[in-house]
């Protein structure tokens, strides 16, 4: 297993991928379970993937009237890289399958419950336990090199992978720019306990509705403020600019 894992690793980056690694999911079962159910739950690891989101396009979304700049988000920023990532995991899966593993990719933007609001599978769980950073108080993935300006996919699989990484320590501290941005107020400010449901820090039935409102008034349905405020994905950018 080690072989096929390091061609994958090898090949990620040929293929546009910014992060690829492993985690084991026990630790986060019993959430799984009662996202996805107990198929999904069965899988005792994941694979994790993400691209970097193109700096230059996320810092137009405060431009919330500019339809051409939501225009270019929603493309290029959004539906573009869902396309590459799920391409990527198709093939991560192929290679998983032809090794004798069983591999379910999970994709990279799809809801399955309507009332819950969610996916059946939460990318940033995996990618958390890959190491790859923490959840904020935004409730996405924030990396410690780009913030959240990431997009992420998921493998399911049984195959024996080891860890890439652990959980890193929360590093918002005081900071609430992405509470204190989000138009409908959807984020109560609290950071990320994993005995805490997400509604203990987010409201996503808010940030539903929002969109459907923006839709009805013909508008599309992009925002990502929260996103684009965040202080380690400016920074980033900054360094990147230099």
């Amino acid at each position: 297993m080690t072989e096929l894992y390091h061609q994958l690793s090898e090949d990620a980056p040929r293929d546009g991928i910014d992060y690829f690694g492993a985690s084991r999911l026990q630790e986060a079962q019993e959430f799984i379970r009662w996202q996805g159910g107990d198929a999904i739950a069965s899988f005792p690891s994941a694979i994790s993937i993400g691209i970097a989101l193109p700096n230059a396009i996320v810092d137009l979304l405060p431009r919330t009237d500019d339809r051409a700049s939501q225009i270019s988000y929603r493309h290029s920023a959004y539906d573009v890289i869902n396309d590459r990532l799920d391409l990527f995991a198709s093939k991560v899966v192929s290679a998983l399958q032809k090794g004798g593993y069983l591999a379910f990719p999970i994709p990279s933007s799809e809801r399955v419950d309507d009332e819950r609001i969610c996916a059946s599978f939460s990318h940033k769980v995996a990618a958390r336990l890959c190491g790859f950073g923490w959840i904020g108080k935004s409730c996405l993935l924030i990396t410690p090199d780009r913030g959240p300006r990431v997009r992420w996919v998921t493998v399911l699989t049984d195959a024996p992978l080891e860890p890439t990484g652990k959980p890193a320590e929360d590093r918002c501290r005081n900071c609430s720019e992405c509470v204190d941005i989000c138009p409908v107020k959807a984020f109560t400010g609290r950071p990320f306990k994993v005995e805490e449901p997400r509604e203990a820090r987010y409201d996503a039935a808010k940030c539903d509705k929002h969109f459907r409102t923006m839709e009805s008034k013909g508008k599309l349905k992009v925002c990502g403020l929260c996103l684009y405020t965040c202080p380690y994905g400016r920074a980033a950018h900054r360094r990147e600019s230099t």
